[in-house]
């Protein structure tokens, strides 16, 4: 499955909502999630969308995820190149772990803002 997700947030915290699309390898969307989730700061939200969209692939029967997020941060952590040094990413950032090893396989990959601006929609619209 193709996986993009993306958080919003107006203010750094502020109030926050997820968005995020899974999609077949033919491109077909299976699903998509729009909501607010509260008070939180930019980063905990590009958390919280990719733990969803992760949770409802799972749900779906994913096997394999392509995972496409434009946060570099959070990919970067991921991805082993950042350590999470802040205390309330450390647990997002786990869950997520936690999500990528009931898989058989997942990536996940930057892409620039412009190229994720399903989820971004999907999030703003939730706001």
């Amino acid at each position: 499955m193709v996986i993009c997700a993306d958080g919003a947030s107006q203010g750094n915290p502020g109030p926050s909502a997820i968005g995020a699309t899974i999609k077949d390898k033919e491109g077909r969307l299976l699903a998509s999630i729009s909501r607010c989730i509260g008070t939180t700061t930019n980063n905990q939200a590009e958390y919280r969308a990719l733990i969803a969209a992760l949770e409802e692939a799972i749900r779906l029967g994913a096997s394999q995820a392509n995972i496409y997020l434009d946060s570099e941060l959070v990919v970067r952590q991921l991805n082993g190149k950042y350590r999470v040094k802040n205390a309330a990413l450390k647990p997002l950032f786990q869950k997520a772990k936690q999500l990528q090893n009931c898989l058989e396989s997942c990536t996940v990959n930057h892409i620039p803002r412009r190229q994720n601006a399903e989820a971004d929609k999907l999030a703003n619209d939730a706001l």
